[in-house]
């Protein structure tokens, strides 16, 4: 399943980001996108839209990075935000314990998932991220099957 496309530009990635939270569904989130295409700066307006307070950094040296918000109902959840790219192969995934993130049923932002495609479960959704211009960025989500 496809949803429409998402295109904003630089100023308005808050407003994006609420507006992919209303599209998304599932709890795995596969970011694609070339070196500098802003899959960072988008994951990190995400988890500002669900109410993360704490400093968001890259995860490119620790892989993994955890944050908590809380939810409508007040109870606290986790979001893993990893970053692949550094990564030899899934074995080094496996014992940096992101598959114990991947199927924890919190929300995961991978980056680079293409490192770790055979750890990722099926209904991972894959957002893909692209320039649309110099201040522009081009979203578009597919639903894992």
């Amino acid at each position: 399943m496809s949803v429409p496309e998402i295109e904003f530009e630089l100023s308005e990635i808050d407003q994006a980001a609420q507006k992919f939270w209303q599209y998304a569904t599932g709890a795995v989130f596969a970011f694609h996108g070339e070196m500098g295409a802003g899959k960072t700066t988008f994951i990190a307006a995400l988890c500002r839209a669900k109410g993360v307070v704490t400093a968001l950094s890259s995860p490119t040296f620790s892989l993994i990075n955890e944050y908590a918000f809380f939810d409508k109902k007040g109870n606290e959840k986790l979001i893993y935000h990893m970053d692949m790219y550094r990564l030899k192969d899934e074995e080094e995934a496996m014992q940096a314990g992101v598959e114990d993130c991947l199927y924890s049923g919190n929300i995961c932002m991978v980056e680079w998932p293409e490192k770790v495609a055979g750890l990722l479960p099926e209904n991972a959704t894959h957002v893909y991220i692209s320039l649309a211009g110099n201040q522009r960025r081009l979203l578009k989500l597919k639903a894992g099957c």
